[in-house]
């Protein structure tokens, strides 16, 4: 099975960025303890700061992955195209989101990104990435 990761901006400072909401982990880290605890998932993680490259990252896995665990991070709340991109492609996404957007500022409440995503984890902190993983698995 393969499942792709892929990280919005900032996702790159996981550890040093906002610990109090983000905690202490990198994700390179985290990313290590998911292969160990799913040792039969090929994970392909990729992370970028740039809105096009995250939609072609999607567009790239899009067709040949058996799930893709997305954190849009700030674009959720702003990119159409990363939603068109979801629509658009044949494997399923399912968003995550290390902290609980609904609690934070009101503008974090819009999500282009969950409307086109077979589900959505909020708040679980990295715990979420590994309940995306194992949804996939167990599908």
């Amino acid at each position: 099975m393969k499942i792709a990761i892929i990280n919005g901006p900032n996702l790159n400072l996981l550890g040093k960025r906002e610990t109090d909401i983000y905690g202490n982990m990198p994700f390179e880290k985290y990313l290590d303890e998911l292969k160990t605890t799913f040792p039969r998932v090929d994970f392909h993680y990729y992370q970028s700061n740039v809105e096009g490259e995250l939609i072609n990252e999607l567009q790239r896995v899009g067709y040949e992955f058996d799930g893709i665990v997305l954190n849009a991070a700030g674009y959720t709340h702003t990119s159409v195209a990363i939603g068109d991109a979801i629509a658009a492609i044949k494997t399923l996404v399912v968003e995550v989101h290390i902290s609980n957007v609904h609690s934070r500022e009101d503008f974090r409440k819009l999500s282009h990104v969950s409307g086109k995503s077979a589900g959505s984890i909020f708040g679980l902190g990295l715990k979420g990435y590994e309940l995306a993983v194992r949804w996939f698995v167990d599908k």
